[in-house]
């Protein structure tokens, strides 16, 4: 070893050896939950566990530019109620995050303390004080838009299905929007998950946080299936081969959502050339949000829409449960019909006629 390297490590172990033992302690459990907990225990989307890290950092950024934080003064106060209100405070008027995002934040760091507490009971009154004073901001009701059923129609119409790119688009498009699926179910669909021979085909979906459900398929979209897997997988299909694949150096990988996207733009321009109803930023989760809409247009119970979805509580489907255009329309015809028809035409009242009447002026 030269001198400069025993030199370096020295001088790193000599400033290792002076943090304190708290924030020793703290970072340790924070790298393994991070680095550990979330990739394997926690979740298995690679968004959340993107999330989860963006929260960390900037929490951490927090610390360090606001409150001049340092490896040798962490310490548990690091996460006292006051700090954690006053980065969500930081978070809305330095960042200008909506509440909900500012909700997804602190339910990460949330998440850390009551790890840290798990690890070390000497901690779990961070994670108790948290959860009693720190409660949700309040998120404005979101208003769900899916496309109407000529939009999904016209949107269909443009993939050219002679060539293979066409009709495997077409394919994705009408499976996202038939059993209203999030993009990623659909991406890792493996050929093994498609059950076109049963006596009522089907397709096994495998959502978030491991749940499985399985979505009956319409004759329509079978028949396309049918055609697509005749093309991309031939006669003898490998079972674990992905659903929709990107061919790479003789290997079928997972296609990736940004490719997907793109595609979609691409067919959303053309669409909404013929049909205005077709919004130029079509992306895949409105498939999911359309078929909602729909399935509630049909009058179809929100609590199987919910189980269709593959949602864990109701209260995420109730965003589907405002009354459709449609049916205010109806509502208001019926309305028409069983109260305004059967009242009676008071200016076909004999009083009503004169011009006393016209005049607003009541005789006596």
């Amino acid at each position: 070893m030269s001198y400069l390297n025993y030199q370096t490590m020295r001088t790193k172990n000599s400033i290792k050896s002076s943090i304190p033992q708290q924030a020793k302690d703290l970072a340790r459990y924070t790298y393994d939950w991070i680095n550990i907990h979330i990739p394997s225990l926690k979740t298995s989307s690679c968004h959340t566990e993107r999330s989860y890290r963006l929260s960390l950092s900037l929490y951490g950024r927090f610390l360090e530019s606001n409150k001049g934080i340092t490896p040798f003064n962490l310490n548990g106060e690091c996460f006292s109620v006051e700090k954690l209100n006053e980065w969500r405070t930081w978070l809305k008027q330095e960042r200008g995050v909506c509440n909900g995002t500012c909700n997804n934040r602190m339910a990460a760091i949330k998440s850390l303390l009551e790890y840290i507490g798990g690890r070390n009971p000497a901690y779990s009154y961070l994670y108790i004080r948290a959860s009693e004073h720190i409660h949700s901001l309040r998120e404005p009701k979101r208003k769900v838009n899916g496309m109407s059923r000529n939009a999904v129609q016209a949107v269909f119409a443009v993939p050219d299905t002679t060539t293979r790119i066409g009709l495997r688009d077409l394919v994705l498009m009408m499976l996202s929007y038939g059993v209203a699926a999030r993009i990623d179910e659909i991406l890792s669909l493996k050929v093994l998950d498609i059950h076109l021979e049963a006596k009522e085909p089907f397709v096994i979906l495998h959502g978030k946080g491991g749940r499985i459900r399985s979505i009956y398929l319409q004759k329509r979209l079978v028949e396309w299936l049918e055609r697509y897997l005749k093309l991309f997988h031939k006669t003898n299909p490998k079972q674990d081969d992905f659903l929709f694949y990107s061919p790479c150096h003789g290997t079928r990988g997972k296609l990736t959502q940004p490719a997907i996207s793109k595609r979609l733009k691409l067919y959303a321009k053309k669409a909404h050339e013929r049909c205005k109803e077709v919004p130029l930023d079509l992306h895949s989760h409105l498939w999911r949000h359309s078929m909602a809409c729909h399935w509630r247009e049909d009058n179809i119970n929100i609590v199987e829409i919910k189980e269709l979805m593959g949602h864990s509580s109701l209260q995420s489907t109730m965003i589907y449960q405002d009354v459709t255009e449609e049916q205010k329309k109806a509502a208001i015809e019926t309305l028409e019909d069983t109260v305004t028809k059967s009242m009676r035409k008071k200016w076909k009242l004999p009083e009503n006629k004169g011009l006393a009447a016209l005049f607003g002026m009541k005789i006596e």
